[in-house]
């Protein structure tokens, strides 16, 4: 895969679809990396006639690592004091920009999910005019009192790093299955598919710590999310244990004008069957912008 270089770093990222067709670029979320856009997904939406882009973000998957800089204390963070918090999500989002520029895109579709979507939403607050939409996907505002994970998913979230590949397998099927969707199952052999993908490709905890501080760090975003204009469709499952469908409803209340799509049965993931309908919004809304 190609990589680009931005901000002082190199972004990995791989494309779908003709350059010719305009530009609609995916952002993925905490600790993930950009083949968690799966293939066919990503297939459905350059069928729709757009140029995909997915890429890993900073210190994930096969982009730049920035083991340089120091360990948050999440401890301390949590206290109120973030100087150990090495980057903001206004970096990811800057890095998002970046990638524009390397990549010739004056503007571009932004859809994100997750911590995605957070970066997506600071985007669209610190520099609108190279968003044509905004799509955010089972994300939320950084408002503490909106989209908050069930115990279960939190302690998944936050158990300690596998010290074995077959360990770190094995934590990432349960952790498929804590947080997807009950309304669409997925099979255990295309679980096990992925963590073994997502593990073999790249691993670095590391990373995903310093991700979650920027998340934890940079605050509720709704004042400002009251101010931007770019269109934006919000998408969220009901049933989703990791941010909880108030995230996006609240995400959807800030932003003006803003279309809210709830999918029932849907946990913190994009459902094999539920691609079509998702693929279809985004492109309607794309389209539409």
């Amino acid at each position: 895969m190609p990589r680009a270089r931005v901000n002082g770093l190199e972004l990995e990222y791989d494309s779908f679809g003709s350059p010719a067709d305009p530009p609609l670029v995916l952002v993925m979320g905490l600790g993930a990396q950009l083949v968690t856009w799966e293939v066919g997904f990503c297939a459905l939406l350059a069928e729709g006639g757009f140029h995909v882009v997915r890429f890993d973000n900073r210190d994930i998957g096969l982009s730049s690592y920035l083991d340089d800089l120091p360990t948050p204390d999440l401890a301390a963070l949590a206290a109120g004091d973030p100087a150990s918090v090495p980057y903001l999500l206004s970096d990811l989002a800057a890095d998002i920009t970046g990638l524009f520029d390397a990549l010739g895109f004056g503007r571009a579709h932004v859809v994100g999910a997750s911590m995605g979507g957070m970066i997506a939403q600071q985007l669209a607050i610190d520099a609108p005019e190279r968003l044509l939409s905004l799509t955010s996907i089972m994300s939320t505002t950084g408002d503490p009192s909106v989209g908050q994970p069930e115990p279960a998913a939190l302690a998944g979230l936050t158990r300690p790093p596998a010290t074995t590949r077959e360990q770190a397998i094995e934590d990432g099927v349960e952790w498929f299955k804590l947080v997807g969707s009950p309304g669409y199952p997925s099979d255990e052999e295309f679980l096990r598919m992925k963590a073994t993908r997502n593990h073999d490709r790249a691993n670095h905890p590391a990373g995903a710590l310093r991700q979650a501080a920027a998340v934890l760090a940079s605050g509720d975003r709704t004042a400002q999310l009251r101010e931007v204009r770019v269109p934006t469709l919000v998408i969220h499952g009901e049933s989703d244990p990791l941010i909880g469908v108030s995230g996006g409803k609240a995400t959807a209340a800030a932003i003006p004008a803003a279309e809210l799509l709830l999918f029932p049965g849907m946990g913190h993931e994009l459902p094999r069957q539920l691609w079509p309908a998702i693929a279809d919004a985004i492109v309607a809304h794309a389209r539409k912008a």
